[in-house]
């Protein structure tokens, strides 16, 4: 049987010491990321051919350490930046896919420059980058031991993690690991799903799904820190206080939210063994056809 990679988020807690050495990481991994895509840039438009991947890493990782402009580079983890330029890697090969066409779906656009300004910002570490002690916390090359909220035990050994920060200044490790799949028990319920305005969604059993309005609950408090963002003065430690409150705001209601339809789509899924939109169950019963085992139906397995 074929294992299936799956990723386990966890909360990260790192100190004072440990932000700024993260920090450090973010910057260079972003700084070689868009010294790479200069670089090919550059090439194509002097009509030079495409950089290869190993001479684009020997130019902007090892014979950049050795510059005066780029010597800092050197105080991160190697893994972090050839990590990092991977990910230019894989995009420009979607993005030729999406352009020849052997990639399905809407349009790839081509990669574009990172910004120190990004709200989410990461870095990505592979077996010798990283390490979980027998203390529970996460080893991570120069940077040190940082604790971690585990929620559950992990199936696994990772084979990677990514290092997270997102907009409202939280931490967050996010562990791949290869687990063999197990398909659920079978049952002979099934069910069809109507999404709504007045309901989140109405199922074909009867069942109303009131809609949680999270948005709507926090509302009163996202007013309250946008009010008191919008007073203050762009650049200033203030401004940067005020819109720390309003993405931990944000934060919040996403998190209930995503949450939320996980609980939701999880019981759906393992009390049915198909589901099809309400739409296309009529659209069966039409044509003489009901029965929701036909290929279109989503199988749960």
């Amino acid at each position: 049987m074929i294992g299936v990679q799956l990723r386990y988020n966890f909360r990260l807690y790192p100190t004072p010491g440990q932000r700024q050495a993260l920090a450090k990481a973010f910057g260079c991994a972003r700084v070689v990321y868009n010294d790479a895509l200069a670089a090919r840039r550059t090439a194509h438009a002097a009509g030079l051919p495409y950089i290869k991947d190993a001479d684009l890493q020997r130019r902007v990782i090892t014979e950049a350490k050795k510059t005066p402009e780029r010597a800092w580079l050197a105080e991160v983890p190697s893994v972090v930046l050839v990590q990092s330029l991977n990910d230019l890697h894989k995009a420009y090969r979607a993005f030729f896919s999406s352009v020849s066409g052997k990639r399905k779906g809407p349009r790839i656009a081509p990669p574009k420059f990172k910004s120190r300004k990004d709200r989410r910002q990461a870095i990505r570490l592979t077996r010798n980058g990283f390490s979980i002690r027998p203390n529970g916390r996460l080893y991570v090359a120069k940077v040190g031991e940082i604790e971690v909220r585990w929620s559950r035990d992990l199936p696994s050994e990772p084979s990677s993690v990514t290092v997270v920060k997102d907009a409202s200044g939280r931490y967050f490790a996010s562990f791949v690991v290869e687990v063999d799949p197990e398909p659920l028990p079978e049952t002979d319920a099934e069910v069809g799903i109507d999404l709504g305005l007045t309901h989140f969604a109405v199922l074909s059993d009867g069942q109303r799904i009131t809609s949680p309005r999270f948005l709507r609950r926090a509302e009163r408090r996202l007013k309250k820190a946008q009010k008191a963002l919008a007073r203050k003065k762009q650049g200033s430690n203030n401004y940067a206080k005020a819109r720390l409150k309003v993405a931990k705001a944000h934060a919040r209601v996403a998190d209930a939210r995503r949450d939320w339809a996980h609980k939701l789509s999880t019981k759906i899924i393992r009390e049915n063994q198909a589901f099809v939109s309400d739409t296309e169950r009529s659209e069966r019963e039409q044509r003489g056809g009901g029965d929701l085992q036909a290929p279109q139906a989503s199988r749960c397995q």
